[in-house]
């Protein structure tokens, strides 16, 4: 039986405007709570970016920072944190690679320094709704969930490939493509998080069905009962499952896939 539904969002759940079809999504939501299904929203980004998308929905929960943490608009169910010497090792690594911005991202809020162009941190405050600018690193007072990392997009295999070996042991890299990839700790990814809100609501991974498009979601799409790849997937992760949606993110593939299971 089915119990949960977890969705990526970017390249999945939205469209490429970061909006989606609001009445759709009030009918398949109201399909869920009616067959007891606990809908979950799972992705890289920051908890107070995707929160704004649902705000009238305060039972959905959310898995943000890759895994690293699972909340709902109450409590906190699980937090990840790097401790102070990975971060401060991760740091020293990171600034050695050229042409690459890095972003910290903790539990209160995203972090990046003076020295970054004005116009990059205007784009980021689309994405990170908590983004403070410090003077350097060594001064956040935070729990560390991730490092959010920025590559020409024609560097990022390479880059990836580089990350793994110099970080091996201390955390690990994984990528959505485009010049992003995001540092998180080993064993957490949004499969880990799906587990263990499993266990802090009985629910079976077998029990649950996920939405991905992109690298960060393999583990996600291979460990959960039903997973779903969008049709506008990546190659890699299209192949991972056996179920595809009929629509893209553009045409609302995720909620309509939902709608017609449900039915």
């Amino acid at each position: 039986m089915l119990k949960l539904i977890a969705t990526d969002m970017d390249g999945t759940f939205l469209r490429s405007d970061h909006s989606y079809d609001e009445k759709l999504f009030a009918k398949v939501y109201q399909k869920m709570i009616n067959n007891h299904i606990q809908f979950v929203v799972a992705s890289g980004n920051q908890y107070y970016l995707l929160k704004r998308f649902f705000k009238n929905y305060p039972d959905i929960i959310y898995i943000a920072e890759n895994g690293a943490l699972i909340r709902d608009t109450e409590q906190i169910y699980n937090i990840q944190s790097f401790s102070n010497e990975v971060v401060d090792t991760i740091l020293f690594k990171l600034s050695l690679i050229p042409n690459l911005r890095i972003l910290v991202c903790g539990r209160d809020s995203a972090y990046t320094t003076e020295a970054t162009e004005f116009d990059y941190i205007e784009n980021l405050k689309h994405y990170y709704h908590r983004l403070v600018v410090v003077d350097n690193y060594s001064g956040i007072k935070d729990e560390i969930l991730k490092f959010a990392l920025t590559c020409p997009p024609e560097k990022t295999d390479e880059l990836m490939e580089q990350l793994k070996i110099s970080l091996s042991g201390i955390a690990e890299p994984t990528s959505s493509g485009h010049g992003s990839i995001d540092i998180i700790q080993p064993g957490t990814n949004k499969a880990f998080a799906l587990q263990n809100l499993g266990e802090i609501l009985n629910i079976k991974m077998s029990e649950m069905c996920a939405f991905g498009d992109g690298g960060n979601d393999l583990e996600m799409l291979r460990e959960v009962g039903l997973g779903v790849a969008m049709k506008n997937a990546y190659p890699h992760v299209s192949k991972v499952v056996t179920q595809h949606t009929l629509q893209t993110n553009e045409e609302q593939g995720v909620l309509k896939y939902i709608d017609n299971l449900l039915d």
